[in-house]
């Protein structure tokens, strides 16, 4: 993507400490904007947020847990404060409980919704009123290839998945006269830490690079070009959908 087509803009990304969130926001530094960063882990955001300004990025890190409407009030007062505006929500932060039904609890249920859905709920209420305004406005929701297609063991991280879908294309129909889109990204299998479980049994890595037509485990990297392109001005037409980047999985 073109060097500097986001100058100017401010983006905001949840769990952006690690994996496809980090990713994300390296590719948006990239591409020119100012980052926020987000996460429960103060450590590894304070970590990446060096590595972007390494290459000359702006990126501050404000740990919070977003799926807590307390703390989504103060990252939104800290970024009201800081810089007045926003122009892009990445909702990135999830996590998976991978159970079979029969073993998982109503704590298990709850956490993943609330981490995965609920989220995104608090982010986009509390966010929105600093991005309106301005003719211009991002919003990216990670889903997940799970949101078309099942896997025994994940009921709870497709229904959230799922929900996200549904609330994506809701949102960007409530948006679309301030010219803000709202999409999502629906990855399939990537080699990060969400995924550890898997990559270290090699017959569920093998059983999911069979499932892939392309041969091979998605590149964070890609994730993040994705998101760039999205929040570009030829992308501008594109709302109230989802993209999936599964390697050909969902095709089959």
């Amino acid at each position: 993507m073109q060097h500097g087509q986001l100058t100017g803009k401010i983006a905001l990304v949840t769990g952006a400490s690690r994996g496809l969130g980090k990713a994300i926001a390296t590719a948006l530094a990239r591409a020119g904007a100012s980052l926020v960063l987000t996460s429960r882990n103060a450590e590894l955001l304070a970590a990446t947020a060096a590595e972007i300004r390494a290459f000359g990025a702006e990126a501050e890190p404000f740990p919070a847990d977003v799926s807590d409407a307390t703390q989504v009030s103060a990252l939104e007062q800290h970024v009201r404060s800081q810089f007045g505006k926003l122009h892009i929500l990445v909702n990135n932060a999830g996590i998976n409980i991978r159970k079979h039904l029969a073993e998982l609890t109503l704590e298990d249920w709850n956490k993943v919704l609330a981490t995965n859905l609920t989220s995104v709920f608090l982010m986009c209420r509390a966010f929105v009123p600093l991005i309106k305004g301005q003719g211009y406005g991002r919003i990216v929701n990670v889903a997940s290839m799970l949101a078309h297609v099942g896997l025994p063991g994940r009921t709870a991280y497709s229904a959230s998945k799922s929900g996200l879908l549904g609330f994506t294309r809701a949102l960007a129909l409530e948006l679309a006269h301030e010219q803000i889109t709202v999409n999502a990204i629906c990855p399939g299998p990537y080699p990060t830490e969400i995924n550890r479980a898997i990559l270290e049994s090699r017959e569920q890595a093998e059983f999911f690079l069979s499932r892939v037509p392309l041969g091979r485990w998605g590149n964070p990297h890609e994730i993040g070009q994705l998101v760039v392109y999205l929040c570009s001005d030829a992308a501008g037409y594109i709302t109230g959908t989802n993209i999936l980047i599964d390697g050909g999985w969902t095709a089959q």
